[in-house]
């Protein structure tokens, strides 16, 4: 079934070609189709963020018979000039350009937690990781001294965790265990933007996935290494298996994404004082692949998406 009035736009990345990435365009626009939508793919060297040049109006021309657009890319210039002028000819964006920049930078997930945690209960507070982000320096110059790694170290002691911030499928997550090993690699890192965590020996290997899609989880998966790494990453050799998340587990997860402002998104949540829930706050996925928790639990994340997107449309013409 379709109806050429609903119709709407998906923004993905030129240069990502592999069937990771591309199978998630297809199934979002299979189920735009099943639901009556017509999904059209636009890549982001196809339409230029531009000022002052004739390629500005291209961008109203292609959206202008739009019902809505999903951004699913990390290219934040863009996307800003392309929400920009949806906000002015009243086309809504999924997600919104900030929700995605903040979730793609891990330092800024968790400053907008923490700012969101200030005055309030314990109860109320979304629980994250101990976390210290590494002093900003240039890449010309690097680290001239490492001396600021001496509180790092008091603080969480060894092992320690050091993330990239922008990275994904666990590549650039690294376990550190002494000082040494601390600053060799903080010195290669050199100007990359990363941080620093507490070590969660508890949920060390092993995690849990929650699909949300606006006010309800959707999904959800147990993450599990096999091999001895402390990673919980499939693309690390981790298993996993589906996962009934319990009331607590949920509300978490959905706070989190209301939070950082995502209409769907794949949550992260570690175990920190027992084998029941995971209710610690690891990352959050902005645009989440969802062909793993496909094959786990059957459910398909486009679907919800779609779904999601058209009875919000409906909601707005009331």
């Amino acid at each position: 079934m379709s109806d050429s009035n609903i119709k709407g736009h998906i923004f993905v990345n030129s240069f990502l070609h592999t069937d990771k990435f591309t199978q998630h365009y297809k199934w979002l626009k299979e189920a735009a189709k099943k639901y009556g939508a017509e999904l059209s793919i636009i890549k982001n060297s196809d339409i230029f963020c531009s000022y002052k040049t004739s390629l500005e109006k291209r961008i109203i021309d292609i959206l202008k018979e739009d019902s809505f657009v999903i951004y699913w890319d990390k290219d934040i210039r863009l996307g800003r000039q392309v929400e920009y002028i949806c906000r002015r000819i009243g086309i809504p964006v999924y997600n919104s350009i900030d929700s995605i920049a903040v979730c793609d930078d891990k330092s800024l997930t968790y400053q907008k937690i923490w700012e969101w945690n200030q005055n309030k209960t314990d109860t109320e507070k979304i629980p994250i990781i101990p976390t210290i982000t590494a002093p900003m320096t240039y890449t010309n110059v690097g680290y001239t001294d490492s001396v600021f790694l001496d509180k790092v170290a008091e603080e969480f002691s060894f092992p320690l965790i050091v993330k990239e911030c922008y990275g994904s499928f666990g590549k650039q997550v690294y376990l550190v265990k002494d000082r040494e090993q601390l600053e060799k690699l903080v010195l290669k890192l050199g100007g990359i933007p990363h941080l620093y965590q507490k070590f969660i020996s508890k949920s060390s290997g092993r995690d849990v996935r929650i699909e949300v899609v606006g006010d309800c989880a959707v999904a959800a998966m147990y993450r599990y290494s096999v091999n001895g790494s402390f990673k919980a990453n499939i693309t690390s050799g981790a298993h996993m298996k589906p996962y009934k998340p319990s009331e607590a587990e949920c509300k978490l997860a959905i706070k989190t994404a209301k939070v950082l402002g995502i209409d769907f998104g794949g949550i992260d949540l570690l175990f920190k004082d027992n084998d029941k829930e995971a209710l610690l706050v690891c990352e959050v996925n902005s645009n989440a692949h969802f062909k793993n928790i496909f094959d786990c639990t059957g459910i398909n994340i486009a679907d919800e998406i779609i779904k999601y997107i058209l009875n919000q449309g409906k909601e707005m013409k009331k």
